[in-house]
């Protein structure tokens, strides 16, 4: 059980907010304070603000933590903290809460009064994701009072002010993400509760909760055992050598720094090791990561040593300590040097002496008090250090044969004329047919192909040295010739692109899995420096006449249908056409119109006649609602063009009389949700405006100039049988396509589809890879039964 946390004494008022510096160029240069403006850039906006609930839970004062997504595409995230400061901000003149939103640097974290520990260290979260979202609003619950300020792009658009009491104290932050910085505002529910699941383990006896509004998911996350029981999560689907695990926690007072760690060692081959500062996962490692190896490495020798587990002579270097390993240390600190704020390497020079020395001396007592655990630690560790040796005279031999000879290249690799390294290509097939096709189809001068004889190894079950004496995997490594494990070079890579094309049916995708299996072991540099991608040949071609289209997907399928069904031109005012891809684009926006007509579908047709009428005169192309009573303050205003209704507080439900003296009722929630939708579909239709758009429709103009327009449209082609319109082929192999197809679609640069393969969450990549592809049958079964309902098109 992890000990209580400590609350710090200090008061937290508005002389505890500290400026540095205005805010600037944020949204001009989002990259430099999220990383990029991708799904990495997204999801960091709403960790930003977990981290500041986090931080208030480090302190003492925080006990659950909550995240909704909501079906409007914002995301709320609240806490039971002290709340952030609604008092006028001494040297600022404003509220605190207004400094802490709307400032660079602004926070109360850089003097150690309020927070002694925290992950928010640089104090630009907030403000960042205020100014990088299109609006936010922020609630605080604190002195009996609910306080509230909304926000539009980093700038205040109401002042703090009291609007109910309150119960407690806490800090509610909603926010949506401005499309005019991320072109894709869709958050992926999996990815950020992984996250927040690993929150709960570091911080045990923290509850933190996650829910999806639009599609009723819900998780919850609770640890009081922490690492322990983060370890066993991550070994579910690995045997451990021993129990219990190691568990350690020690402070050193000088520096006010708490160091926890715990470990085990497994039947696996490859390592799993997780290390954080202050709840931020640093991939990169840092000099906490530096001390861990080196008291590990120190402890097995020296132990091994003493006890005569280990003969004379030998010795076990820091490659073999890890060899099956699973560890996780989480250190906590005041001022951690991160590299940026994306934090993803510390560099605070004494944590390496601090984190060393203690676990050298707690690993030693460990090893002391467990001998049983001692033995099989030093067995695992001789037995990978006679694997490694068997693996470098293998490696050496690979070294030695040519990637010309015919035994290490069985398969052949037809090698591309330019020697330039960013221009070339490799793309491995799968078999004779597929490589043919590819061999004839590619561009000779820049794409080399190399067709692989069925399944690869599944190197997650081998040892090293068994790897490789694989001829496949001989010929993977010599043709990539980058090298493999710590001596893997990506600079030594003899192509700019590594690019794996397989079938799209179930031995395409096992071939694909055990490809990426062996990069993510082997070569995994190539995987973290981009590397490495994925062919998208087509699933589809759907034809109607003469006209014919190419699909890569379900959604794919369902607007290239449209298009090709209905001959979907579109053209700005000026006359130009958009392009394929915007046109796609504008067509794929219309499936939105799907949950606007799923939620308008409860109520009878009165309803809609209601509704769809007042959205002309409401300006509502860019009006979402974060509230329902945001949404009735609007609603009640004369000059909003609603009629004359009664509002039901106890049910929540407003009550309209319509001509006639006939009564309609609908609740405030499901109205808000249904203006929110037809907002956000509107808007994603047409970034350049409605009146500017001309559609052509079997080779009728239509112009879009009003919300009706849109409604008509969206109706005529959501209602339309598409499979009585096209007929539709579908693709199981590379070999059906001729040459000039798969060139088409698939290897032209100029029109093709690649997909990037990273590393993005590392714990959770190590999991999977060790579920999915390890010895353990009932945990891969278990995910299976988990997930099975979530798969769809599943090709068996």
């Amino acid at each position: 059980m992890t000990a209580p946390r400590k609350r710090t004494d200090a008061e937290y008022t508005a002389s505890d907010i500290k400026v540095l510096k205005g805010l600037e160029g944020v949204r001009r240069r989002p990259a430099m304070y999220i990383g990029d403006v991708g799904k990495r850039g997204l999801h960091h906006l709403v960790y930003e603000i977990v981290d500041n609930s986090v931080d208030e839970a480090l302190a003492g004062y925080c006990k659950t933590v909550e995240v909704i997504f909501h079906a409007d595409g914002s995301v709320s995230v609240s806490d039971d903290g002290r709340g952030i400061p609604v008092d006028v901000h001494p040297e600022m003149g404003v509220s605190a809460l207004e400094v802490v939103m709307t400032t660079l640097h602004a926070g109360g974290k850089f003097d150690h009064k309020s927070y002694t520990i925290s992950g928010g260290l640089h104090g630009v979260g907030a403000s960042v994701v205020n100014a990088l979202s299109e609006w936010m609003v922020a609630e605080v619950r604190r002195d009996g009072k609910l306080w509230r300020q909304r926000y539009e792009r980093g700038m205040k658009v109401s002042e703090v002010e009291a609007v109910g009491e309150a119960d407690g104290t806490g800090t509610s932050i909603r926010f949506k993400p401005d499309p005019e910085i991320f072109k894709d505002t869709a958050f992926e529910f999996e990815a950020a509760a992984e996250r927040l699941r690993e929150i709960a383990y570091l911080v045990a006896g923290l509850r933190v909760k996650v829910a999806e509004e639009a599609t009723g998911r819900r998780e919850e996350f609770f640890y009081e055992g922490g690492l322990r029981e983060f370890l066993s999560y991550l070994d579910e689907a690995r045997e451990p050598l021993f129990a219990p695990a190691f568990y350690a926690q020690f402070r050193d007072e000088e520096r006010g720094v708490e160091v926890e760690c715990a470990l085990e060692y497994t039947n696996a081959y490859s390592e799993i090791i997780l290390t954080y500062a202050n709840t931020i996962q640093t991939h990169e490692g840092g000099t906490h990561l530096t001390g861990f190896r080196s008291a590990l490495t120190r402890v097995i020798n020296d132990f091994g040593k003493e006890s005569g587990l280990m003969k004379n002579g030998q010795a076990i270097s820091g490659e073999d300590t890890r060899e099956g390993l699973t560890a996780v240390l989480h250190v906590k600190l005041p001022d951690p040097q991160f590299e940026g704020q994306t934090k993803t390497k510390i560099g605070n020079g004494y944590i390496r002496g601090i984190v060393e020395a203690g676990l050298y001396e707690k690993l030693w007592r460990f090893m002391e008090e467990n001998p049983r655990a001692a033995s099989a630690i030093i067995a695992k560790c001789l037995l990978a250090a006679r694997g490694r040796e068997a693996a470098r005279k293998a490696r050496e031999l690979t070294r030695r044969k040519s990637f010309l000879e015919s035994d290490t290249l069985p398969g052949k690799l037809t090698d591309c004329i330019s020697k330039e390294k960013d221009s070339a290509e490799l793309f491995i097939v799968e078999g004779e047919s597929a490589g043919g096709n590819a061999k004839q189809g590619r561009d000779r001068h820049t794409q080399a192909v190399l067709p692989l004889r069925g399944k690869i190894l599944n190197v997650e079950k081998s040892t090293f040295d068994r790897s490789l004496s694989n001829a496949e995997i001989r010929t993977l490594i010599s043709a990539i010739g980058a090298g493999i494990t710590e001596e893997c070079n990506p600079a030594e890579c003899r192509y700019g692109k590594i690019i794996i094309m397989t079938d799209a049916d179930v031995d395409g995708a096992h071939i694909r899995t055990l490809l990426l299996t062996f990069f993510y072991r082997y070569m995994r540099p190539l995987l973290e420096e981009g590397y490495i991608y994925i062919a998208q040949p087509p699933l589809f071609r759907v034809q109607r006449g003469k006209h014919f289209a190419y699909a890569y997907d379900e959604q794919d399928l369902w607007a290239r249908s449209v298009q090709v069904a209905f001959g979907i031109r579109a053209s700005r005012k000026d006359g130009s056409e958009l392009s394929d891809k915007e046109l796609l684009a504008k067509i794929l926006a219309l499936q939105r119109f799907k949950n606007y007509a799923g939620v308008l579908s409860r109520y009878d047709s009165e309803v809609s006649g209601l509704i769809e009428p007042l959205l002309s005169g409401m300006g509502m192309w860019k009006r979402t609602f974060a509230r329902d009573e945001e949404l009735l303050e609007f609603i009640s205003n004369p000059k909003g063009g609603f009629p004359e209704f009664t509002f039901d507080k106890e049910k929540a439900e407003l009550r309209f009389k319509l001509k006639g003296g006939k009564t309609i009722a609908i609740s405030l929630g499901d109205l808000r949700l249904i203006l929110n939708l037809y907002s956000e579909a509107a808007e994603a239709f047409s970034a350049e405006g409605f009146k500017d758009l001309t559609l052509t429709l079997e080779k009728e103009e239509y112009r879009i100039r009003k919300p009706e327009d849109l409604i008509w449209l969206a109706k005529r082609i959501l209602s339309a049988d598409l499979s009585s319109l096209v007929t539709i082929q579908r693709y199981k192999g590379l070999g059906e396509m001729n040459p000039d197809q798969l060139w088409e679609t698939t290897m032209n640069p100029q029109t093709r589809t690649l997909k990037r393969v990273s590393v993005e969450d590392a714990e959770q990549a190590e999991r999977l890879f060790s579920i999915l592809m390890g010895d353990q049958v009932e945990p891969r079964r278990e995910f299976i039964e988990r997930n099975a309902l979530k798969a769809a098109n599943i090709d068996i």
